[in-house]
This record gives structure tokens, sequence and C-alpha cells, in this order.
């Protein structure tokens, strides 16, 4: 049986052009789901993060909860399932979940929740007036902003979900389709000088463009002189760290993070797998989505901020600052920023790996029209890149009245901030002012990283 959605038959699509973005958000994620085989739908493929099933009903559930009395002033068919699924969890270091399939709901049931949903929300959408961008005297929110929240949300987890089905045995799901395939173009190393200049962090709030709330409000740094890699760290160059035994040297780990990585018997990329010679470059493979292949030498690797951070501590450099990635990223030698490193045209399949057009990286380099005005390379898409900022408020930061908890919860001094994008990543969130974070021991995002010096 399908893991699909079935959508209500409608003779009408949502008003309006852009609310066509929901439609296709709800592909993106329904097409996850078909990829997974119907007995692997209450199994957890990693374990701080919930089981399947949970997500078919969180997303309609997030999207009910948040439109339901601010939107749509619909009454609630079923309270239980509204709590249930409302919100995902972020555990830290062993505070896992202790859950057992039993404790859910049936797939069925889960189902019949889904679809009611959806077919209320879409009737409702199409008779309300979405023309208006004002915010009410009432609240400190307009439609508009409630419908990208539940856009972009659902578009984050349709790259969650993807790295969370990364751990799934290969037996629990199946390739939906081909991929389109990357031209190598080698790309040397080298480190690129960036003059002193300014950074603009964050959104302004007198603009019409969405933002989430930890992205304003708009300001500007001095940010010194630096040099940045041209590309980001590959993995030969990460395999050359750890056939030096970095991974045995307490000196380059943080203690926490030495002691997280001794626990947890860390001692290679989780996307990696080792064989029985580690000696040889040759007897390391990739663990892709879909099947294991020989490790891609010139692909960026992906680890987590304590690997990125011992690796650069072994190169003698370090990860860079949430404002040197922007300089380097978005700067130019004459001092304009642009809105994406290549400029400010919309993201197109011509400027990097991103927007759900391939399951894994490619190789660095691959899209040189991509590249930043200094030369830098890979800045949007092929994966996440690690900083050595602590994800915290900028000046003028309020949280969301009706989502008091998305960033607020964060703010704990244990999430590092990441910037740039994934192979899944919404090109809607590629705007310069988005900001990622995770903590510094999950593995399993699509998140690799770059390193500078002084």
């Amino acid at each position: 049986m399908p893991n699909t959605i079935e959508a209500p038959q409608r003779d009408h699509a949502l008003p309006g052009q852009w609310l066509g973005r929901l439609s296709e958000a709800r592909r993106q994620t329904d097409e996850l789901f078909e990829i997974i085989a119907p007995n692997a739908l209450y199994n957890r493929p990693i374990a701080e993060r919930h089981r399947i099933i949970f997500y078919i009903g969180h997303l309609e559930a997030f999207d009910w909860n948040l439109f339901r009395d601010r939107l749509l002033s619909i009454p609630s068919f079923n309270p239980e399932f509204d709590k249930l699924f409302a919100f995902g969890i972020d555990p830290v270091d062993g505070g896992l979940p202790k859950d057992e399939p039993s404790d859910w709901p049936s797939i069925d049931r889960v189902r019949d929740y889904v679809g009611r949903i959806r077919a209320r929300i879409d009737d409702a959408l199409a008779d309300l007036d979405l023309s208006a961008k004002e915010i009410s005297a009432e609240t400190d929110f307009s439609p508009h902003t409630l419908l990208n929240v539940a856009i972009e949300h659902r578009l984050m987890h349709a790259e969650t979900l993807a790295y969370m089905f990364h751990q799934l045995p290969y037996e629990q799901k199946r390739a939906p389709r081909s991929e389109p395939a990357s031209i190598a173009r080698p790309l040397a190393s080298r480190m690129i000088d960036i003059p002193e200049g300014m950074a603009t962090l964050g959104l302004a709030r007198d603009t019409d463009a969405f933002g989430w709330d930890n992205e304003f409000e708009a300001h500007t740094v001095v940010v010194p002189a630096f040099a940045i890699d041209n590309h980001k760290v590959t993995n030969r160059q990460f395999l050359e760290f750890l056939k030096a035994g970095g991974y045995e040297e307490r000196e380059l780990w943080r203690p926490e993070d030495w002691e997280w990585k001794q626990s947890a018997g860390i001692s290679y990329p989780v996307f990696w797998k080792q064989a029985e010679d580690e000696r040889n470059e040759n007897d390391w493979s990739f663990r892709g989505m879909f099947d294991e292949i020989p490790l891609p030498m010139d692909w960026p690797v992906h680890v987590s901020h304590a690997e990125a951070s011992a690796y650069a501590r072994w190169a003698k450099k370090s990860l860079p600052t949430e404002a040197q990635w922007h300089r380097a990223a978005y700067g130019t030698p004459e001092g304009i920023e642009r809105q994406y490193p290549w400029g400010d045209d919309a993201p197109t399949d011509q400027k990097g790996n991103f927007d759900f057009a391939r399951w894994n990286p490619t190789p660095v380099g691959a899209f040189p029209e991509g590249a930043g005005a200094f030369g830098v390379h890979d800045l949007a898409g092929n994966g996440w890149e690690w900083t050595s900022s602590i994800f915290q408020p900028f000046h003028g930061f309020r949280p969301f009245s009706f989502y008091p908890g998305y960033s607020a919860n964060f703010f704990d001094g244990k999430h590092y901030v990441m910037k740039g994008g994934s192979s899944r990543t919404a090109s809607s969130m590629l705007r310069r002012s988005f900001r990622n974070w995770f903590q510094p021991h999950y593995q399993y995002v699509y998140a690799g990283f770059r390193c500078v010096s002084h």
C-alpha cells in the first residue's frame, strides 16, 4: 500500500500563484514518505528523533494548529491528535525518547486525520481573501506570514526527513527516480584573501520579504581581513585528517566533544563505511541515500560541528564566524553586498546543488556560475556549512507570538549557526538572511565546513 497522503479531489486550486507553493511543498513531503516501505513507518532511523509515523501526522497538525484559530476559525475535530503531533524534539546528549511503536496510532487513523485536515484547510483557504499583506491591529502577523511559515516549515522537514531516511537500511526504502549527473571540474584547493569590509546580517523589519523571527533585525558589522578555503573540505582532505590520527588526538577536541566521541565510539564520519583495512582510501565507502559507493574523494565531507572543529584545529585554522561567512559569500571588492553569492538573480539549477535536484552531494567546484565575487565556490547548496558562532538572537529580536519557541528555545549556548544549504534545501531558504542551527554532536545533517585563517 503506498504511503502517499490522499489529497481531496477539488475543482479548483488554492487561490493565488504563490499559494501553489503549499501544494508543491506537500508534494515534496508526500513523495518522501512514498520511498519508505510500509513495515518501516514505525521505525526510528535516528535515536534523537521521533518515529517516522510522527512526521506523517506532524506536517498537517502543524498547519492545522497554526491556521485553525488565527486564520480560518474552524473547530478541532481531533484535539488528541492535534496535541500528539504538535511538536518535534531536539534532545540534548543523553535525553533520548523511549516510546514504543505500540504507543502510536495506526497508520490508517493518521492518514484519515491528515486527509481531513487538508480538505478543511483547502476549502477554507479557497474562500479566504489573501490579498492583504498588512498586519492587523489585533495581531503581530499577517495571513502571508502564517502561510509562509507553514510552507517553509514543511520544506524544512523535506530536508530533515531525507537525512532521517538516509539512516534506514536500504531494503526499507526505494529510489524514486534517477538524478541528474554532475560534471566534475577539478578545483585546486587554496585560501582566498577577503579584505576588511562590511557584512549585513539579518533582515530589515520594514521589508515585505518573509523571514523567521531569528532573522531580524538587520545590522551591519565590520569584518577584519581573513582568508578562507575556496571550497568546502572534501572527503579526501578529511581522510588525511583521519589517517593522521585526528580522531585519537585529544588536544584537537574540546573536552565535551572528546567525551561525546569516546562514549559514542565515534571514529569516522557517519556517512562513511569502514572496510577491513582502513589504511587504503579505496577501502572506504560512502553510504548514499539508496546505495553504497566508493568514497567520492571530491565530494564535501558531511560531519558534526565537533568533528569539523577538530579538523580545523589539526589544520591550524578555524571555522568561520557567521559574519566571516557572510562577508565571503555576499561581499564584493566594490563594497556592494549581493542577495546570493552569484548576484541578485534568483537561484537556478546552474548555480548549485540545491532545491531537491539530487539526493547526494556533487564534486566541489561543479557549479562555477554559483561562485561568489571573491572566487569562493559552493556557498549555496551541496551541504550546509558549520560556523563557529553560537546561535543567539540579533539585537531587536522578537519571537513570533504564534510560535514563540521556534528560535528562543534554542538560544541555549548549545547550538551553532549553519549557513548555505544542502542538496535537499528548498531554494526559498537560500536567502541571505536565513539561519540554520544544530547541536555540535549531531552527525546526521547534511553539513560540511570550510576553514579560515587570519
